[in-house]
Parts: C-alpha cells; sequence; structure tokens
C-alpha cells in the first residue's frame, strides 16, 4: 500500500501527503473501533477479561499490534491485538457468546461505514473518492477524500473479517450460527485456519492477477457497499 503513496510523493508531494495521512487515519480509526466493539460486547454479556486488560478503550495504542500494522501498510493485510474473550464468563453460552462478540467487529465497521456516508448521501461531498485512491484534487475536496476512505476501509475491513476461516470474525459466527453437529465438525478446521488464510495470502501475493483473497473479499464488499451505498464498489 505504502508503495503507492511514495510513488506519489515523487511527483505531488503535497497530494501524497493527503493520501498517507488519510490512509493512516482510516485505517486506526477502523481498527480501533472494530477492537473496541469486540471488548464492548464481550464486557455487557459478563466477561470482565478485555476491560481488565485495558482493551475496552478507544485509544488506538491499546489495539495496534506494531507487525500487524506494519504488514497492512506494506503488503496490503495484517491485524490488531486480538481482543481476549473468556467463554465461561459469557451469559448466553460459549458458542452463541463467541459468535456474538466475533460479529460484534464487523458490524461496528459496517455502522461506521454507514453514519459516515451520510454526507455522500446528502451530496454534500462527492463519492469520487469511494475505494482505494490516492488523492488527486484541490482543498476543497479533502473532506470527500478523507471520508470516502474511511467508509471504504471500514466496509473493506468488515468483509475480510467476516470470511469464515480462523481466526477471522467470521468463523466464531460461523460456528455460533450453524446447527450443533455441523458447527463441532466444523470447529475441527480450526487449527488449519491460520496456514489456509497465509497460504491464500502469499500465493496472492507470488502470482499476478486479482487472486483468491481479492476473489473471496469481493461479493462480500459488493454486498456490504450495496446496502451502505447503494451501489458497488468492485
Amino acid at each position: 500500500m505504502i508503495f503507492a503513496f511514495l510513488s506519489q510523493f515523487q511527483v505531488e508531494p503535497l497530494h501524497a501527503l493527503v493520501s498517507l495521512a488519510t490512509f493512516v487515519f482510516a485505517l486506526i480509526t477502523a481498527l480501533t473501533f472494530h477492537e473496541f466493539s469486540h471488548a464492548l460486547v464481550a464486557t455487557l454479556s459478563g466477561d470482565p477479561t478485555a476491560r481488565r486488560m485495558g482493551r475496552l478503550s478507544l485509544h488506538p495504542i491499546a489495539h495496534l499490534d506494531p507487525a500487524g500494522t506494519m504488514m497492512i501498510l506494506f503488503a496490503g493485510f495484517g491485524w490488531a491485538k486480538p481482543v481476549p474473550v473468556n467463554p465461561a464468563y459469557l451469559r448466553t453460552g460459549e458458542r452463541p457468546g463467541m459468535a456474538a462478540v466475533a460479529f460484534a467487529g464487523p458490524l461496528s465497521n459496517v455502522v461506521m461505514a454507514t453514519t459516515l456516508s451520510i454526507p455522500i448521501h446528502a451530496g454534500v461531498v462527492t463519492s469520487a473518492f469511494l475505494g482505494f485512491t490516492v488523492f488527486r484534487g484541490g482543498l476543497e475536496d479533502v473532506p470527500g477524500y478523507v471520508i470516502g476512505s474511511v467508509v471504504f476501509w471500514n466496509l473493506l475491513i468488515a468483509a475480510f473479517n467476516l470470511i469464515p476461516v480462523a481466526p477471522l470474525d467470521g468463523f466464531r459466527v460461523a460456528l455460533g450460527i450453524l446447527p450443533q453437529d455441523m458447527s463441532t465438525s466444523f470447529a475441527r478446521f480450526e487449527r488449519h485456519g491460520p496456514t489456509i488464510l497465509m497460504g491464500v495470502i502469499l500465493f496472492d501475493i507470488i502470482l499476478p492477477g486479482p487472486g483468491i483473497l481479492a476473489s473471496v473479499i469481493s461479493p462480500i464488499l459488493n454486498l456490504l457497499s450495496l446496502v451502505v451505498l447503494g451501489r458497488q464498489l468492485l
């Protein structure tokens, strides 16, 4: 990701500064709200673990993982620090409780995107900057670029985390909504999830083209953007 901004710095340094600052702001905002929402739902469900460990906070430092953040900047994917949850404390039971905690993260990103899309729907700011784009415009275009970027990254992070592969949130959501016997069978794939996910990511980096991960994320992202924005992004 950051290489696109570095290329822009060579020809449009002021525009590149807006691009980079907006990207970092959108990323930090989306990840912080995502992890805070995990902690909030876990706390409301009876588990004090996240609160005791300082994760019930909107301060980015409480949630950002240095290595995961750098991976997003340079490789286009990464992670924040997982919110600790003790299923034994969840009043609704382990499977539905963990599903609710997991779903809170992507849901929070959709809520943020929906809220920030209001000025776009109202025509106050342009929708031309929705998506991963570097900034090219005048001072009057900066608010639209910032809002469009925050909306896009929130929807993208929500879509990515809804993939039902461990350790992503979608895996826990699937375990909670599947019938007991199917959930038990599906749970066996948990230990293979990180290997599968990293394998797909490395495969996509090595080989040219849109890649497997993009093919999986695209329909989820388009569905979310259709609900939030009234149109598909891809």
